[in-house]
């Protein structure tokens, strides 16, 4: 175990917190309008499956727990169990969508993901951070719309909402963030 300032705190870390461990499924620092910055931390207790909201000071130090990573390719899914093969010992290994979240609508297969574990139990997926996907919707362009000033609705072929500027139409090929699910660009093809 290291010993970390809770400012630095992110989604699938684990940290050791009044004698159990937790995952961390959100963080959000806080700057009130008087007196010191906080960070508000939602986690998940590793084995009860609990959540629980804790309040750091950002130069508070927790203690982070090291984990065991592994890389491994994305395989299938059934129902709300994801499963994905380690590229070393090529063991399967299978992992609760909620350990994933949001981030499982990008999951394609082939896809290499690190996964962290702690004795044996999968905590995060993580996956690249960023895809490629096809718009298959997209709203028309408003006359007198202008690229820089707004965005517009568009739906992926996974099904997910995202932003895009004005000149993307469906059928293009965008890059987007899979932490997110935000534009980032038009792909090269």
């Amino acid at each position: 175990m290291a010993k970390v300032s809770a400012i630095t705190l992110r989604k699938g870390h684990v940290i050791d917190h009044n004698g159990k461990l937790w995952v961390v499924a959100h963080s959000e620092i806080m700057q009130p309008g008087k007196g010191a910055s906080v960070i508000n931390v939602e986690m998940r207790d590793v084995r009860s499956g609990t959540k629980d909201n804790v309040r750091f000071r950002t130069q508070e130090t927790v203690e982070r727990v090291r984990l065991e990573q592994d890389d491994c390719t994305y395989l299938y899914t059934d129902g709300e169990i994801y499963t994905f093969m380690n590229q070393v010992n090529f063991e399967q290994v299978e992992v609760k969508a909620e350990i994933i979240g949001d981030a499982a609508a990008f999951l394609q297969e082939g896809m290499k993901v690190n996964i962290e574990s702690f004795e044996g139990t999968p905590l995060s997926v993580e996956l690249p951070d960023t895809v490629i996907m096809q718009i298959v919707e997209a709203d028309p362009v408003v006359k007198g719309q202008t690229a820089s000033s707004s965005y517009k609705p568009a739906i992926l072929e996974n099904g997910v909402k995202v932003m895009v500027p004005p000149f993307i139409e469906s059928g293009t090929r965008i890059v987007v963030k899979t932490e997110d699910s935000s534009y980032v660009e038009r792909a090269k093809d």
